[in-house]
């Protein structure tokens, strides 16, 4: 078992020499640190296991998130909580327990508060002590600090796989149909507006991920996101475009709206919005009504209706105009929503696939047409849900794929 003093005097000595010295590469402080374990353990009495582990954990805690990083770098963690000081949580195959590692003060994991917020040029004090931000890896990371996280800063860094999860892979999980999938390839190529809804953990980032691969090579594609997450593969003609939160004088920010009014003069042929909240809601709509065809977005909630229902009060978060106004906007804008969850033995799954067909002027609602439903069989006796995402419809409005050239056959 490694020696905590010895790794505290080992660290302490290591923080003054890198505080006396230039700014020193990744091998050099390597160096440095073989020395100093080398000098505390003059007849190598250590094990060779515990060197190399102090050896890890000394680099971590001065260039990485500390003991932190043995989970980040671990890939089949997929969600990290830390709870202040009180312990640390993870999600491994969508399931949770604790770690039994934690920060020994508060001092430390708000060094690494600092650190992951200084990365990506955000800040995090008691008068912003609310925080998103992203590690280099493209993790999510959600930071909530003191005076509100009474026990200590808070942080939840939700991880993503190195490789992007494809279409294929969600199939083989059966997340997805092979005849879904196949549909909604044919919708991507001839450029139908997609939606994609669910909740918290529900794999909406993932699908989006996998769908935007069916987007055309030759496009110019502008993705707009709070945190860079989007992991678009094989388009050359890519901008990535993130907010900004403003400086410690209240300077700087640049907000989702801003992005996607100012993408509309970049030629884009197609826009992807990572995620609509607010207010932004407005500008995406208006977007997808100004011919930018095959634009995807996503956003929470429970089923395709509630998400129509929440779409409409957050366009009223940044403009007040009537009701049925807003409907039109959403009926012409959004051609396909996806629905996705996570069920009960913790897969994530299409729950359905549903069309819009346009505003209802005499009830003033938005017509609605389900193509696909998932439909729950039983339980294997694993305790994993058994069912099958059929086809219940065939879509009403084909022009686009008339235009695109795309067979008809099984739409």
């Amino acid at each position: 078992m490694m020696d905590h003093q010895r790794f505290l005097e080992c660290r302490a000595a290591l923080m003054e020499k890198l505080e006396l010295s230039r700014d020193l590469t990744d091998d050099e402080i390597y160096v440095l640190i073989d020395e100093l374990i080398a000098q505390s353990d003059p007849r190598r009495r250590m094990r060779l296991p515990d060197r190399i582990k102090m050896r890890t954990e000394l680099f971590n805690s001065v260039r990485r998130l500390d003991l932190l990083q043995e989970l980040i770098d671990d890939d089949t963690v997929t969600e990290i909580m830390v709870n202040g000081t009180e312990g640390i949580y993870i999600e491994r195959a969508g399931r949770l327990s604790r770690w039994e590692r934690r920060f020994s003060s508060r001092e430390k994991l708000q060094d690494i508060v600092q650190q992951i917020v200084a990365g990506c040029n955000r800040v995090a004090n008691e008068a912003v002590s609310i925080v998103d931000a992203r590690l280099e890896n493209g993790a999510r990371v959600n930071i909530v600090m003191n005076p509100i996280a009474i026990e200590g800063p808070v942080i939840t860094i939700r991880r993503f796989p190195d490789n992007p999860i494809s279409m294929k892979q969600l199939i083989s999980w059966k997340s997805c149909s092979q005849e879904a999938a196949d549909f909604l390839k044919n919708l991507v190529e001839a450029g139908y507006n997609i939606f994609i809804s669910g909740g918290t953990g529900s794999g909406k980032t993932t699908f989006l991920n996998a769908l935007s691969n069916y987007v055309p090579k030759d496009e110019r594609i502008i993705t707009i996101e709070d945190n860079a997450e989007l992991q678009i593969q094989g388009v050359r003609n890519l901008v990535r475009l993130e907010a900004r939160k403003a400086n410690a004088e209240g300077m700087g920010e640049v907000t989702i709206r801003d992005l996607i009014k100012s993408s509309l003069r970049m030629r884009p042929d197609r826009i992807i919005v990572g995620e609509v909240r607010g207010a932004e809601t407005i500008d995406m709509l208006q977007s997808l009504n100004t011919g930018h065809d095959g634009s995807l977005s996503t956003g929470h909630g429970n089923s395709p209706n509630d998400m129509l229902s929440r779409l409409e009060t957050m366009v009223l978060m940044g403009l007040e105009i009537p009701i049925p106004a807003i409907r039109r906007q959403i009926a012409s804008g959004i051609d396909i929503m996806v629905h996705l969850s996570r069920m009960r033995d913790k897969s994530r799954k299409v729950l359905e696939i549903v069309e819009i067909d346009g505003y209802d002027i005499p009830t003033g609602e938005i017509r609605t047409h389900p193509i696909f439903e998932y439909e729950i069989q039983g339980e294997d006796k694993k305790g994993r849900l058994v069912g099958e995402l059929k086809k219940t419809g065939t879509l009403l409005h084909v022009q686009k794929l008339e235009r695109a050239g795309i067979s008809l056959k099984g739409m």
